[in-house]
């Protein structure tokens, strides 16, 4: 039906030998006939997408079985074809890797973000098996975002969303940067149309400028690598991509002039030696800036990433950032894991010293995919998981002996005790960091060296679930607490804090309910403990369960009903159905959520008029959003104004800058501001 489009794609896989080909021009005509008079949002035929991440797979170089699935990835879901047609016709494999792109079924009983949410789950689960799944799944996601503008504003924000939580992380994962990059570009172009405009306007009117710099840059780098013999390298300069710029003017919260390091250089040599010759090179042509330099060779990123960077002072006294690397290594921060298929396809050749790394680096990243596989597998909120942990940047820490431990961003003593090994962290006491005393919950540094202490007495107690921030490391920590404290059931992500032994009851006096002071009672009460009738002994192994009338999700002011037969029911506080209930007084029972996070402290100062309830305005403004106020002073000034300083808790840096917001609603206040 298409054929011309057909035959302009396959005149791109010319590098491919004869049968690959044939092979990919059948998967492609298959697919042609399948998709026959399917359209998109755009009005084009259909068929321009499949064919688009055919071309995608071309030009990350993957091997024909990848290219003809890629053709195929939306036949099982879009078409009458059967995993037996696709089996026969192109091979198991193709077969494999189609239903592993296949959406799940649309079950009545899902919404459309369980449903994404279980069809992310599956990918991750085909992924490990074959992890040319998630290069098809980018591939698939690239050309959607790249043709994003045809769907309504609403589903495109939520598309771009997921694409920057998920999908451009896990390409970076992946190690496929310009993938990444693209991905990033599209999604902050979807989200926040204003400032990526801004940002492509500023780095277009600076274009001129910026390549003559770079240009002279080029040549002193050339000339200086000329006098140190150095031939063979090829100097290449850009500025960075739009998304880049934005998080540098995020982070350090500064406009686009104040940003020096927005162009990069990068050289390519042949050897690793080399590139530590041309770092010294570049050291002795311009000044290095102090805390800027990284050895990613000696120690090579998570997704294998491989390079010298520096940043130094440059011409003009201008900041550039150099990135010194071998080709093979830029070959592989280009292409990542793609990089495994495509040498083999462009050379033939399963020999030399680069295959030998590719193949160990490429087994390590199939190692971590299944990892992440199982965790996901046994995870009540592995949305959560795979979003905060699996695709977080992690750091490198040693053992006293020198090996090195690879920990999620903001990990802490007690992830790095409980990777070690379980014993290890169950018995933990406290930690040194290159020798000094730290505390269990302090985020750990890049290349510190981390101790741990432990004595055989010590145990795990419910605060270090706080402090604990990988999945493994917690669930471990449940585990224990589960198995031997029998004051504590911890279930679906809930704790349940068991009734006391009577002799204590009777020596402690009831209280009534209380809010939350400090860091380590959040989101409690405390209830009178004559109240618990929770039994220890033969109720231990009693199930919590999430009541279905008020469905309290993580957050919620929660309170727990024990009922008979059926373990503990969580409902929310506000439910009405709990006065309804019978013996709720005796059967109420303490809960909380187990993921809950300490809360953020937060200081402001304010000016208003003179006024005689300000601080139950305040105290209303922060309740809306779940803020507790802790204390606060007033006074009056010379000019008979109020002054005063609050301090509050929140739950998130949203709320903080939502109660803000509604603090300067109030007419009395003047001006506020946030006390750093």
């Amino acid at each position: 039906m298409y054929e011309q489009l057909i035959e302009r794609f396959i005149q791109k896989a010319y590098k491919y030998p004869k049968a690959d080909q044939e092979k990919i021009l059948g998967a492609a005509t298959f697919a042609d006939s399948k998709h026959e008079n399917q359209k998109r949002a755009s009005g084009e035929p259909y068929l321009i997408h499949p064919l688009a991440v055919g071309e995608i797979l071309i030009q990350l170089k993957m091997d024909a079985d990848t290219i003809c699935a890629g053709l195929l990835h939306d036949t099982l879901e879009d078409t009458n074809t059967t995993y037996e047609e696709l089996s026969q016709t192109f091979g198991q494999a193709v077969a494999d890797m189609v239903e592993g792109e296949t959406k799940i079924a649309n079950l009545k009983t899902m919404n459309k973000s369980v449903q994404e949410a279980e069809t992310i789950r599956k990918m991750f689960f085909a992924m490990s098996k074959d992890i040319r799944v998630i290069i098809i799944k980018l591939a698939d996601k690239l050309h959607n975002m790249r043709t994003i503008q045809h769907l309504n504003p609403q589903r495109a924000k939520e598309i771009a969303g997921d694409t920057l939580d998920i999908f451009a992380p896990l390409a970076d994962r992946l190690g496929i940067s310009w993938l990444k990059d693209e991905l990033e570009d599209l999604s902050l172009k979807v989200l926040k149309p204003d400032t990526f405009n801004y940002i492509q306007d500023y780095l277009l009117s600076k274009k001129s400028e910026q390549k003559a710099y770079l240009n002279r840059v080029e040549k002193s780098i050339y000339r200086a690598c000329g006098d140190a013999e150095l031939s063979d390298i090829i100097v290449t300069s850009r500025a960075k991509h739009t998304y880049s710029v934005y998080m540098k003017m995020k982070k350090r919260k500064k406009e686009i002039d104040e940003i020096f390091d927005i162009l990069g250089v990068r050289i390519l040599c042949n050897t690793m030696t080399e590139c530590y010759t041309i770092l010294g090179v570049v050291h002795r042509l311009w000044p290095p800036i102090e805390g800027r330099f990284k050895d990613y060779i000696a120690m090579p990123k998570a997704n294998n990433y491989q390079s010298l960077h520096t940043t130094v002072m440059a011409l003009d006294g201008k900041l550039l950032e150099i990135q010194i690397r071998t080709k093979e290594m830029h070959f592989t921060a280009e292409y990542g894991v793609a990089a495994h298929w495509s040498y083999k396809a462009d050379t033939g050749s399963d020999s030399g010293s680069w295959n030998k790394m590719d193949n160990e680096q490429f087994s390590r990243i199939i190692s971590k995919l299944k990892i992440w596989s199982n965790e996901i597998e046994s995870s009540e909120s592995y949305m959560e998981d795979i979003k905060g942990e699996l695709l977080k940047d992690t750091i490198y820490v040693f053992t006293p002996q020198g090996h090195i431990v690879e920990l999620p961003t903001n990990s802490t003593a007690l992830d790095f005790a409980y990777q070690i090994h379980t014993e290890v962290g169950n018995h933990t006491t406290g930690a040194k960091a290159d020798g000094s005393i730290i505390p269990l919950n302090a985020p750990l540094k890049n290349t510190q060296v981390i101790e741990i202490l432990t004595s055989p007495n010590a145990r795990p107690h419910l605060q270090w679930l706080r402090y604990a921030q990988t999945s493994s490391a917690r669930k471990k920590i449940k585990a224990w607490l589960n198995k031997y404290d029998e004051n504590i059931l911890i279930d679906k992500d809930i704790i349940a804090k068991r009734k006391a032994p009577d002799h204590q009851q009777k020596e402690e006096q009831p209280q009534p309910p209380q809010p939350p002071m400090d860091d380590e009672h959040i989101v409690r009460e405390v209830f009178d403990a004559k109240r618990v009738k929770f039994r220890v002994g033969e109720e231990k192994n009693m199930m919590i369960h999430i009541a279905q009338c008020c469905n309290p999700v993580r957050g919620d002011d929660i309170v727990g009903y024990i009922s008979r037969g059926r373990g503990i029911i969580v409902h929310k506080r506000s439910c009405p159905n709990l006065k309804n209930m019978a013996e709720i007084d005796d059967r109420a029972i303490e809960v909380e959520w187990e993921t809950e996070f300490p809360k953020l402290t937060k200081r402001f100062s304010v000016t208003s008029k003179r006024t005689y309830d300000l601080f139950g305005e305040i105290e209303g403004a922060l309740r809306k959003h779940k803020g507790h106020l802790i204390e606060g002073r007033l006074h009056d000034d010379e000019e008979g104004k109020l002054r005063g300083t609050f301090t509050m808790e929140v739950e998130r840096e949203d709320d903080f800058k939502k109660i803000i917001k509604n603090l300067k609603t109030i007419p009395s206040v003047i001006t506020i501001a946030e006390i750093k």
